[in-house]
């Protein structure tokens, strides 16, 4: 079939994107579902740093490759051996495939899934199948997903089934920003209700995380980002104490208010400089969290003797951590709820063809979280 695919074709394009134009929406071959698989309506899509760090080459992958990742759409068809899925069924799309056979996956950490991470770098499906193409030219996947398109194939464990009711552009959030933000803090860090937290980096995924503390009971919860506007709509959704990370002393700054500093920091910004300060305002025998993805080659460094003299304790959180059949139903409920009101996060949305000048703007920190609708 016929599709609208939104494809990178060069990494490493000058912004604004708006004009070096580096996504090219294209028409493309849809090949039908294989075993395992399914085909998918694409109904909305968020733009996220992780397709953000394709386009700057942060985060090489192979070109050219259809985009998008955090997406929420309708089952148009299944493939053979898809029997727990429907036709007309509302989707979450997850952008890691999980084997279910590998090491993590058996130890019920399916974020770090082997085969998932080694089909996302090689830009395929689970199966190791491209199914996107231009004649005899095949298309690579972005994370298994290539939300960017009218229409995706994408593996039955890409997915989970959602409530019917939610909006399809709000129901996006839950595929990445909401998934690794609130995961970070109730899986990886497992933030408990009276605990101190501070978040760096206000993206989706820091905003994200901030309510999930909030959502956790914490009795303390600090913002902090260089944007003052992004400071401001913090402390609209709760944050008690906000802080610019471009003043000298904002670590000292946190530190007077919070006695020491916090139980639990995250860095959400995938930027050294900011994994300093999240790293510095943690507590002695606090926890320290990072979802970021920054440059492979950037590195951070701290005084090795505050792991052991201060019992810190530093954390990688990918996916949040998340079961993501069992944690994305819980997280829309809590929103259902009006008690994790994920849906104060998107600031637009933009039709696909606007899709570099939404980049523009991710990247000029001018909006929390963009959806696109093909």
């Amino acid at each position: 079939m016929k599709v609208t695919s939104a494809v990178l074709e060069k990494m490493g394009a000058q912004s604004p994107y708006e004009e070096s134009k580096p996504i090219v929406i294209r028409e493309l071959e849809l090949d039908a579902p294989g075993r395992g698989e399914v085909l998918i309506e694409i109904k909305a899509a968020g733009l996220c740093h992780s397709d953000l760090s394709v386009i700057n080459g942060s985060r090489p992958r192979p070109l050219p490759m259809a985009l998008g990742h955090e997406a929420a759409g309708v089952v148009v068809e299944t493939g053979e051996d898809v029997n727990d899925l429907q036709v007309g069924d509302h989707v979450v799309c997850i952008f890691v495939a999980t084997c279910g056979h590998c090491a993590p996956c058996q130890e019920g950490r399916p974020a770090l899934c082997e085969e998932g991470a080694k089909t996302n770098s090689n830009g395929t499906l689970l199966s190791g199948a491209k199914r996107l193409h231009d004649g005899n030219h095949y298309i690579n996947h972005h994370l298994g997903v290539s939300a960017f398109s009218s229409y995706v194939v994408t593996s039955r464990n890409s997915l989970v089934k959602i409530d019917p009711s939610i909006p399809f552009e709000k129901a996006a959030l839950f595929g990445c920003a909401v998934m690794t933000g609130v995961g970070a803090v109730v899986n990886t860090a497992k933030v408990k209700m009276g605990n101190s937290v501070a978040v760096v980096g206000l993206g989706g995924v820091g905003l994200s995380a901030l309510l999930g503390a909030i959502a956790a009971g914490a009795r303390e919860v600090i913002a902090v980002d260089i944007n003052p506007s992004k400071l401001a709509f913090a402390k609209t959704l709760g944050a008690t104490h906000v802080f610019n990370s471009r003043d000298e002393d904002v670590i000292d700054q946190i530190k007077k208010v919070t006695d020491g500093g916090v139980e639990f920091a995250f860095e959400t910004a995938g930027a050294v400089p900011a994994m300093k300060v999240a790293y510095h305002i943690t507590r002695r025998g606090g926890t320290t969290t990072t979802t970021g993805l920054p440059h492979p080659d950037h590195e951070f460094s701290f005084p090795q003797v505050t792991l052991t003299a201060d019992e810190k304790v530093l954390k990688g959180s990918y996916l949040g951590s998340c079961v993501p059949s069992r944690d994305i139903p819980r997280f829309i409920e809590l929103y259902k709820q009006g008690r994790l009101p994920v849906d104060k996060l998107l600031s637009d949305v933009i039709p696909l063809e606007k899709i570099n000048e939404g980049f523009d703007r991710l990247t000029n920190g001018e909006v929390n979280r963009i959806v696109v609708t093909p």
